[in-house]
């Protein structure tokens, strides 16, 4: 498994005898370093976490019921016009 990327950043972990080992075992059977075994499952673990924190899923009655729901006309509410007038005066166009 080459990696021809640049690293620009290092990572410290510190853990104990037992764990260490167990790692070294893991990526020794894995055939890559222990590095490149705690980075890729690592990474799989916090592209679950990620995903499952900013993603929506919704039954298909529920995203129905949005759909139609961006397709309704209305009228901004009060709070919504004092959100854009309190909007235009922070944000310079």
């Amino acid at each position: 498994m080459e990696n021809s990327t640049a690293k620009e950043s290092r990572l410290n972990i510190r853990c104990d005898i037992r764990a260490h080992e167990l790692l070294s075992k893991a990526a020794t059977y894995s055939h890559v370093s222990i590095s490149e075994f705690v980075l890729s499952h690592a990474l799989s673990s916090a592209e679950k976490i990620v995903q499952a924190n900013e993603s929506i899923t919704l039954k298909p009655e529920d995203f129905n019921a949005f759909l139609a729901a961006l397709d309704e006309q209305t009228q901004p509410n009060p709070a919504l016009k004092k959100a854009f007038t309190r909007h235009s005066e922070q944000v310079s166009r």
